[in-house]
């Protein structure tokens, strides 16, 4: 079961389509893959189109009477007009016709670009996972392989940041490191630990220089991964890896 989910404010972020690309395509690639978050972002959703359609009811309430107002004023002038002329011809005031508006809307033809929502295939080394649809556009560069684990890095021109799909190799571990500034991991398949806990697919990951972890992984796993700076590896011989930190993960 699914234990660790994003936070409230970054569900309403993306409600309301202002979270930067990296982290938009996390919190989608989540919501398809926990059915309690998934109802959630669809009711803040919902409630961010209908705040974005009708900002202000009473300011469009009150607009609305003010311009009934002003329509029965300006017929009762036109009335008015008609009579101290004695012209009893019809004003040219074009008259809508629904019928032929909605005939028109119906004779377009289908739209052929509908949106494919279908879970995707993704291989590295010859391991077959299934992941959202939402990296449909992420997925044409090649792994980057180094040791156990595997890299596709994508290409979201957020500045720092960087967001890739991780993949490691059964039995594979990243040695003990902290962050020297945030980590979000969000697991697609497979499972892994850490001093932390077992996580599942689906569990939602942030971590910050506060955090201290090594994750391992027995039969692999394969991840989404975002970081706004490089890992800072604290133990053993890994140390040696900081210099060239931001090439690694």
């Amino acid at each position: 079961m699914i234990k660790h989910h994003p936070q409230q404010d970054l569900l309403v972020s993306h409600a309301n389509g202002v979270l930067p690309l990296s982290m938009a395509i996390a919190v989608s690639a989540h919501c398809a893959l926990c059915e309690t978050c998934r109802e959630q972002l669809a009711l803040l959703t919902e409630q961010a189109a209908n705040s974005a359609l009708n900002p202000d009811g009473a300011h469009a309430h009150a607009h609305a009477h003010a311009h009934a107002a002003k329509h029965h004023i300006d017929q009762e002038s036109i009335h008015t007009a008609h009579i101290d002329t004695g012209n009893t011809q019809a004003t040219n005031v074009p008259v809508m016709d629904i019928d032929a508006m909605l005939a028109q809307i119906m004779a377009q033809p289908a739209a052929t670009d509908v949106p494919n929502n279908a879970p995707l295939d993704v291989q590295v080394k010859q391991q077959h996972y299934t992941v959202p649809s939402v990296f449909r556009q992420h997925l044409a560069r090649p792994w980057q392989i180094l040791g156990k684990v595997s890299r596709m890095r994508f290409d979201v021109d957020e500045m720092n940041t960087r967001a890739s799909l991780l993949h490691i190799d059964a039995q594979g571990e990243i040695p003990q490191h902290t962050h020297k500034g945030y980590e979000l991991t969000l697991l697609l398949a497979g499972a892994f630990s850490d001093i932390n806990g077992d996580y599942v697919p689906g569990d939602f990951i942030v971590l910050d220089s506060q955090h201290h972890h090594s994750p391992k992984t027995v039969d692999g796993c394969l991840c989404y991964t975002v970081l706004d700076a490089p890992l800072h590896f604290t133990k053993g011989l890994s140390k040696l890896l900081n210099p060239i930190g931001e090439l690694i993960y």
